[in-house]
């Protein structure tokens, strides 16, 4: 939960609202109404509660003489004037629902009221409408995820955002007069919120997904609505979605069938009551067809197409696709298959097999399923292991009831969708099965933004890993599109040079359809000095000027990062560029000293500044550094795997995941001595503080000074200074580290 969220509503669990049945229409008032109407800035004064309207045409009784009554909650009065109405309804009740909309409507344009706007709350949603356009809210969120949304609240329904005596109201605006595309600050490193947006979390598995809140506030940085965003590697769909989600238009651009088939499936605009509909004809007819003996299996293999036959790349446990799934789920997957492909309407057809899609990543040999949790929690091998490695232990999971859970969170995530992707605005959003070298349906200076996430030289074979999809939805992937796909390795045994030549193709067309002074972010996760430079490189030769690189964490340590702390890292970098006319290249530094003492600094640097380094801060450092000086080209030459430099010179926690200086060694380049003095200081009292101990300052001169001999040795005094910063004495006139919450000295 926020801190906004917390602040406002006490603590309360969102999560628990649903199902709780105390939680009732008084309670959405009382406990969330009331606290966002005191955070809008409304006094008791200003609050008008179950003021009794009637009804200005309706009459009810034999003779249609007895006025029907309208009471709504709550008025929102600025001076004499009634800004907007609100209606609280129980978390049962949908605000969208044409009922409760058109009650809330109909208090709005009441002759006594004529109000600007109208909301509904159920305590899990909240919705505003103009009263002049009730078609589609204006505003639409979680009420647990507000802290996004406040802003926006306030600029709509704050009391000075309404101008009394004749009902003006200045609306927030999405074209600022002083958003400027040329001087767009850089984002800082962005707490990620990856599992709160039902849209991305729990759709459908994907071998990398971009943190949407990330990919949201980068958008809305280096952009403005109505813009124009594209991703050409789109892989699940996170950046054309959350621009559509932020009132830009759009354009999905991939490679691989699987990633279109999602993200089209996903925005197709279904009403609710008919997918659910749907859902339940289809589950009713597969309970009662389902094959469960030996024979109803036989003759259900005959009877119903199963999945294509194709190729499992190299490293895989079994030769072909049909192979990753026993006779029983290919009976039970093929009969399900066969019912939904009945389906008249193509959008519902097109969830439900999204919906189908995510349950055979449950639904077959190389499903692991996760320790001590139910047959449910775990996952295909691809996801952990990046090959199809058939499962020691078999799970045989239940088809009925983990479609059902599909159908949930699928459900979720459409509703979280229809009021930012529907039929009034789906033609803003184009998803395009193609390559990002060739961009053709795309004008020259046409796209307002760009943020990409591509693939990582020889991470993840994308195609080869979606043979298992592709098998079942009848998906093909070409030779061509094998030629295309910029990695290296995979089935096709793609040279590093074919995928440096693929990139630069996809940086120049990328150059091509962006506007003058837009920006492009490029996330980039490779810990290969090489691949850094060729971007860069690539970049600048199209007219690009680097202007940043931003570290940023992705949320979540993955298998691969427990079993290869050395080699891989969990987070990235995100590069970002701007196209100008007058492009400025990065000036390479006159250097003085050689690569290996460049980087051993850099590291020393790092690990001084941090007390102590992850792989990552190291790698970021070098990377952002080595952009800045120009020294990525010596970097590549020399060191493509830090892992020899890391383990000879400098000790590994593993506990801390940090790389620290050996104990009792010096530092080996030379770093401010300051900052020296703090490393060592925080090393030998964060040792004596384990052991229950503190040190007097004699103890503490004896320990650190010979360290420090290796340059200017530090007075007695700039020690003391140092230490002053960052402890406190004790008792006994001995020193200690300070507590956390007393502020330490920032040395850099």
């Amino acid at each position: 939960m926020t801190n906004i969220s917390a602040k406002l509503f006490n603590g309360l669990d969102f999560s628990k609202i649903a199902n709780d049945p105390d939680f009732k229409e008084d309670s959405v008032r009382e406990r969330i109404v009331l606290p966002i109407l005191k955070e809008l800035g409304y006094s008791q004064e200003n609050i008008v509660r179950s003021k009794t309207l009637q009804h200005p045409y309706l009459k009810i009784g034999s003779n249609k003489k007895i006025p029907i009554k309208l009471i709504p909650d709550y008025l929102l009065k600025i001076e004499d004037c009634y800004a907007w109405v609100l209606d609280a309804k129980a978390p049962s009740q949908s605000v969208a629902s044409d009922d409760n909309v058109g009650q809330a409507y109909s208090y709005a344009i009441h002759p006594e009221i004529n109000a600007s706007y109208f909301a509904l709350c159920n305590g899990i949603e909240f919705a505003l409408y103009r009263a002049s356009r009730v078609q589609t809210p204006i505003l639409f969120f979680n009420v647990a995820e507000i802290d996004r949304h406040l802003e926006a609240l306030k600029a709509l329904l704050a009391p000075s955002s309404f101008k009394a005596g004749n009902k003006i109201a200045y609306f927030i605006h999405s074209d600022n007069k002083e958003f400027d595309y040329k001087t767009r600050p850089l984002p800082q490193e962005i707490t990620v919120k990856k599992q709160t947006a039902k849209r991305h979390f729990g759709v459908h598995g994907y071998f990398t997904r971009q943190s949407w809140n990330v990919v949201a506030e980068y958008i809305k940085n280096f952009s403005k609505p109505g813009d124009l965003v594209l991703d050409p590697f789109g892989g699940s769909g996170v950046t054309a979605i959350e621009a559509m989600m932020n009132q830009r238009r759009s354009i999905h651009v991939d490679l691989n069938p699987l990633s279109v088939f999602i993200v089209k499936a996903l925005i197709a605009p279904v009403k609710q009551d008919e997918l659910y509909e749907a859902f339940r004809a289809v589950i009713d007819t597969y309970i009662k067809c389902e094959p469960k003996t030996d024979d109803e299996i036989a003759l259900a293999l005959k009877k119903y197409r199963g999945p294509k036959i194709i190729p499992l790349p190299k490293g895989s446990d079994v030769p072909t696709s049909d192979l990753l799934f026993s006779k029983n789920q290919i009976a039970r997957l093929a009969l399900l298959k066969s019912i939904i492909l009945k389906q008249v309407n193509s959008r519902i057809c097109s969830l439900l097999l999204l919906m189908f899609s995510g349950l055979v990543t449950k639904v077959n040999l190389t499903y692991h399923q996760s320790k001590n949790r139910s047959a449910g929690r775990g996952n295909a091998s691809v996801f952990s292991y990046y090959r199809y490695r058939i499962a020691k232990e078999i799970v045989n999971v239940d088809v009925t009831q983990y479609f059902e859970s599909r159908y949930k969170k699928i459900s979720a995530a459409k509703k979280e969708l229809e009021y930012f992707i529907n039929d009034r605005n789906i033609e803003h959003i184009k998803v395009v099965k193609g390559t990002a070298t060739n961009l053709h349906f795309l004008h020259n200076e046409s796209v307002d933004y760009i943020y990409t996430d591509p693939p990582y030289g020889n991470k993840i074979p994308y195609l080869d890993l979606s043979a298992m999809w592709n098998a079942w939805l009848d998906l093909d992937v070409s030779e061509e599109d094998y030629r295309l796909e910029a990695i290296v390795g995979g089935e096709r045994n793609k040279t590093k040079d074919e995928y440096n030549d693929l990139i630069a193709q996809s940086i120049k067309e990328m150059y091509r359809v962006l506007k003058f002074d837009r920006w492009l972010s490029f996330v980039f996760a490779h810990k290969d000095p090489e691949f850094w430079h060729l971007i860069i490189n690539a970049a600048e030769s199209c007219g690009f000027e680097y202007i940043g690189a931003v570290p940023q964490k992705n949320g979540q340590t993955s298998f691969k990062k427990r079993q290869n702390p050395f080699t891989v890292l969990s987070g990235q970098l995100i590069i970002n560029f701007r196209k100008t006319r007058n492009p400025r290249a990065i000036i390479k530094a006159n250097l003085g000293m050689d690569i290996e003492a460049i980087v051993t600094q850099t590291i020393e640097g790092i690990i001084a500044k941090n007390n102590g380094a992850t792989l990552e801060q190291i790698n970021d450092e070098l990377i952002i550094k080595g952009l800045l000086l120009g020294f990525l080209d010596l970097l590549k030459k020399q060191y493509v795997d830090l892992t020899p430099l890391l383990t000879s010179h400098f000790e590994y926690d593993d506990a801390a995941q940090k790389f620290f200086i050996k104990k009792n060694a010096k530092f080996m380049t030379k770093i401010d001595v300051r900052l020296r003095i703090r490393y060592y200081l925080i090393s030998f009292l964060t040792r004596l503080e384990r052991e229950n101990k503190s040190a007097h300052f004699d103890d503490i001169i004896l320990e650190i000074l010979p360290l420090l001999k290796n340059g200017i040795t530090p007075q007695e005094q700039t020690i003391l200074n140092v230490l002053e910063s960052i402890a406190e004495r004790a008792d006994d006139n001995s020193w200690r580290l300070r507590r956390k919450g007393q502020g330490t000295l920032d040395l850099i």
